[in-house]
């Protein structure tokens, strides 16, 4: 018999007094802890039954009775800090579109908690040598293939923790002669518990720094440059942006790495018809040089400083 997964899925947050508003699906028993670390947040909650809804829950929660497997969520784009539901994907026939789903209701800054069965730990393993499965109407995964599904669902970081239950005596050994490996423990991991950011954690802390009209503005502007856009007017439109909101160089190159699909036609652009800030452009490079992970990219901004600073002299 499996265990009943330890809802934990709090640890990835750390109490504070801002004004969020999170989402719980399902898992209504953190309800009360959220009231508790976050008092001045707004909690929303989602069960499938009315008997369902806690009636010692805060009286402040927003209800939605609704199955959310079956019936689109009510809620605005881009509207929640964090959305939290356990073993949420477990019993979907469309595990991705409900993955996206809820990317969609997040923040650019927000976080989906989740958490999931592994489909490798011991005990399923052994059923299944003794030629039973009783997950039928459940979908298992392993870390990878449920890490894969929210890649592919919008989510850019997601960071796992594991849940485990100590196999009985000699079942490791003999599940790794018989050719499972079991890399960091995976076969004594009962349940993953998962975090999943909309945005890299770094970006993340930078899109938290100005509105979303703010960087809308910005981005429009960078795209005007891009694609060459009245670009004189859009060049000095984005240095008054930058001046005006106290802009710095490494959060405008995260913001055109973010935006920009032409990337020697944005800079080419940027410099031409930038006056006194070609330090402000080379460190704008320097900053992207360092964080890109594809060798080819690195070299491209490489390139271009070196251009840059040819053209100085």
């Amino acid at each position: 018999m499996a265990e009943k997964i330890r809802p934990e899925l709090l640890g990835f947050l750390k109490p504070n007094a801002a004004p969020l508003r999170i989402l719980v699906v399902e898992s209504l028993s953190y309800l009360h802890e959220l009231h508790r670390m976050f008092p001045q947040a707004e909690l929303y909650a989602v069960a499938a039954e009315p008997d369902e809804a806690e009636p010692d829950a805060p009286q402040s929660v927003h209800w939605q009775i609704l199955d959310y497997l079956a019936v689109p969520l009510p809620y605005t784009r881009n509207f929640f800090d964090y959305i939290i539901s356990d073993l949420t994907l477990e019993k979907a026939d469309n595990p991705q579109d409900i993955a996206a789903g809820f990317s969609m209701f997040l923040k650019e800054t927000g976080a989906l908690l989740t958490s999931f069965r592994n489909i490798r730990h011991w005990s399923v393993l052994r059923n299944l040598m003794d030629g039973h499965y009783y997950n039928i109407v459940s979908r298992l995964y392993t870390r990878a293939e449920f890490e894969n599904l929210l890649y592919a669902s919008f989510y850019k970081s997601v960071r796992v923790r594991q849940q485990q239950r100590e196999a009985p005596k000699g079942l490791i050994e003999r599940l790794t002669m018989a050719g499972f490996e079991n890399e960091q423990d995976d076969l004594e991991t009962e349940f993953y518990l998962v975090r999943a950011d909309r945005s890299m954690p770094e970006l993340s802390l930078l899109k938290s720094m100005y509105t979303s009209a703010e960087r809308e503005q910005m981005v429009r502007l960078i795209h005007r440059i891009e694609y060459n856009v009245e670009r004189a007017a859009s060049v000095h439109g984005l240095w008054e942006s930058v001046n005006r909101l106290g802009v710095f160089p490494a959060y405008l190159a995260s913001l055109a790495r973010e935006t920009v699909v032409h990337t020697e036609s944005f800079y080419r652009c940027l410099a031409e018809h930038s006056v006194g800030r070609n330090d402000f452009i080379y460190e704008m490079m320097d900053v992207s040089a360092l964080e890109s992970v594809d060798p080819l990219e690195r070299e491209r901004y490489r390139a271009m400083q070196i251009k840059m600073s040819h053209g100085k002299r």
